[in-house]
């Protein structure tokens, strides 16, 4: 996440250090100030500042330095979020500093500030509220499409090789085996992965091809409820653009609603809602039924493959997204049984 308010935070209200106290003076932010650092930083940390005027801001170290996001293409985005802002669309632009600019440099490291918003992840959500939040992304789409630079399709867009799943399936199945002290975990990645090659055997065949993709253009890149603020059933922020790239639409939008309107244990979509949601996104964004289909089938395929939260475990050895995987493994085996009623929410 980027602006990150909604995170747990790792200790109380302590003085602003030295370094993050010149930062801040940088964006006009001075007097007594105290912070709150958050608990999460993959690609950068947070804080949350507390300004002497009662203001709340939420200040960001980008950690990336060196790395693909240059500070150009961080000014680009920042430059994104406020246009989309200036929309009337629920994003939070950045604060300028004295310079004029977003980004401040301070002993090497990059920083942005960008105001409070007050707000938490959604919750289940209505069937009104699914079709205002499909709404949402596709006005997103919509917008990014009329103020982003013109998309020249950059296709094809491969998919993934089933040969080389299994490949990768062979490798975690003999990690979870030797995982010592074994865990539950462990003996359910196993079973997950044997009944995978089952799948890979009956619907292999179904591989979508590299030019099947729906048009690409501009999308968020991360569009999760962890990523959203509501208050009540109405979104309030869309936080969190550092993927803010080109990539197949509606892919997106497909990918977006398996984690909105998935059962947290069994992964089973409510289809209700998808449609709902779907069908709004459709007539905000302007994609066809057709093009729907085409991220629908796209984004099947890469779950039928897809080990990410198994190779953090026995790879990175890193388990944070362990809780993530029972519901996430159970739901490709119900897509598979119910993928015809899985395309018509979506595209009906």
């Amino acid at each position: 996440m980027t602006e990150a308010q909604t995170l747990t935070l790792t200790s109380g209200l302590s003085a602003v250090p030295a370094r993050l106290q010149a930062v801040l003076e940088r964006f006009g932010i001075d007097g007594p100030l105290r912070m709150q650092r958050t608990a999460h930083g993959l690609l950068n940390r947070v804080w949350q500042v507390d300004a002497a005027d009662g203001r709340r801001w939420i200040l960001k170290q980008y950690l990336d330095d060196g790395g693909h996001a240059s500070s150009g293409a961080l000014s680009a985005q920042h430059r994104t979020i406020a246009a989309l802002a200036a929309s009337g669309l629920p994003t939070i632009a950045p604060t300028t500093a004295e310079d004029g600019r977003t980004l401040v440099l301070q002993r090497g490291r990059r920083y942005a500030l960008f105001p409070f918003v007050d707000g938490a992840p959604p919750g289940a959500l209505s069937l009104p509220a699914a079709a205002e939040l499909g709404a949402l992304l596709g006005s997103i789409h919509a917008e990014l499409r009329r103020i982003q630079p013109p998309v020249l399709d950059p296709g094809p867009w491969p998919t993934a090789d089933p040969e080389q799943t299994r490949t990768t399936i062979t490798t975690l199945l003999g990690a979870a085996r030797a995982r010592t002290p074994r865990e539950p975990f462990d003996a359910l990645a196993e079973q997950r992965l044997r009944e995978r090659l089952v799948l890979l055997d009956a619907y292999g065949g179904r591989r979508p091809g590299p030019r099947s993709a729906p048009p690409a253009g501009w999308v968020h890149g991360d569009f999760h409820p962890l990523n959203l603020l509501y208050r009540g059933e109405r979104a309030v922020a869309v936080l969190d653009w550092d993927r803010l790239g080109v990539k197949p639409v509606t892919e997106e939008a497909v990918r977006a609603a398996t984690q909105f309107f998935s059962a947290p244990a069994s992964g089973v979509l409510d289809l209700a809602r998808v449609r709902a949601y779907a069908r709004a996104y459709r007539a905000a964004s302007g994609h066809t039924p057709e093009q729907m289909a085409a991220g629908v089938h796209r984004v099947w395929w890469e779950r039928l493959n897809d080990f990410w939260m198994l190779r953090w475990r026995y790879a990175r050895h890193d388990d944070r997204a362990n809780e993530l995987f029972p519901a996430a493994a159970a739901q490709i085996v119900w897509w598979c049984e119910e993928y015809q009623q899985v395309l018509d929410a979506y595209v009906n």
